[in-house]
């Protein structure tokens, strides 16, 4: 009774405390709360993971290097590469064995042919001509009818390469035009190839300040003229020139011919021809010859 006359009197209660199911409920709602909240934050954690994944990276040297985006990988397997006691590589991939190829100029001299082709050879890139690093000027390679005619007449699969020193995409279209006028006549099985390299240190290059995003435009705008006319266009390049100097994003729409001297290429982007020594000999040619592999015959 006193408790009632008290609550008259003040007109307030004594607090009341929550039943212990009442506390019980809250808890466990509290818990699912938290419990939602985790896992909302796991699920935008992991939807921005795919939103926005992480860069893949690889290593050139010293360097940590950003993989470009769209370029194709290169996914041959190591373990199908093998050397014979001569340095000639072969890769074997599902029973097939990858084209072996040579590229010659000028510098090679006189070529029997037949030679060649007897030993084992299957395919040729041949200089077509170059551009001067010194004053610019656009020059035939002096046995480039010689080697393409013997060549083709030994059974020998062609493609020809011109040796850059373009500083501009319109230079770079120029040699193009160079190239594509030398053609005529000519049917090719294997591409036409722009070929840039910087000069020897220590001699003095009109292309010596060139940059990569200018070099990267010289190549695809060779490339595209090249293509306009109906023939395979293709970059020469050593992994230097690949991984550091063109940007291969804006140039992933044609083939990539690879320098690396090994047993097996490590280059990350893919590639169809690979030349793996500049010291390599053949039957009918006199001294040191660059051997090549076409790896593209046997997945394309």
């Amino acid at each position: 009774m006193r408790d009632r006359d008290n609550v008259r009197q003040t007109g307030k209660s004594s607090p009341r405390r929550l039943a212990p199911k009442k506390r019980g409920r809250v808890g466990v709602l509290l818990l699912l709360v938290l419990v939602l909240v985790l896992a909302l934050a796991a699920g935008g954690a992991g939807l921005y993971r795919v939103l926005h994944p992480e860069p893949v990276t690889f290593t050139y040297r010293d360097r940590v290097l950003k993989a470009k985006d769209g370029v194709p990988v290169n996914g041959y397997a190591r373990e199908e590469f093998s050397a014979d006691e001569n340095g000639r590589v072969s890769y074997v991939h599902n029973g097939l064995r990858a084209k072996e190829g040579i590229d010659v100029s000028s510098y090679q001299g006189e070529i029997d042919w037949e030679a060649v082709a007897a030993d084992g050879v299957d395919f040729a890139m041949i200089r077509l001509g170059y551009r001067g690093y010194s004053e610019g000027g656009l020059w035939m390679d002096s046995r480039f009818e010689e080697n393409i005619r013997g060549a083709l007449e030994a059974g020998l699969e062609v493609g020809v390469y011109f040796f850059s020193q373009a500083i501009t995409p319109g230079e770079a279209e120029e040699e193009a035009e160079f190239v594509l006028e030398a053609l005529e006549g000519y049917e090719l099985a294997y591409p036409v190839a722009f070929d840039w390299e910087p000069i020897t240190p220590g001699k003095e290059a009109r292309t010596d300040t060139l940059d990569g995003e200018t070099l990267t435009q010289c190549a695809a705008a060779f490339c595209r003229r090249v293509s306009q006319a109906g023939y395979t266009p293709q970059i020469y390049f050593n992994q230097e020139l690949g991984y550091l100097v063109y940007d291969l994003a804006e140039l992933k729409d044609w083939s990539f011919w690879l320098a690396e001297y090994d047993t097996a290429p490590d280059f990350y982007y893919g590639f169809d021809l690979w030349q793996y020594t500049h010291t390599g000999s053949v039957a009918g040619i006199q001294g040191n010859v660059d051997r090549n592999l076409d790896l593209g015959s046997v997945l394309n």
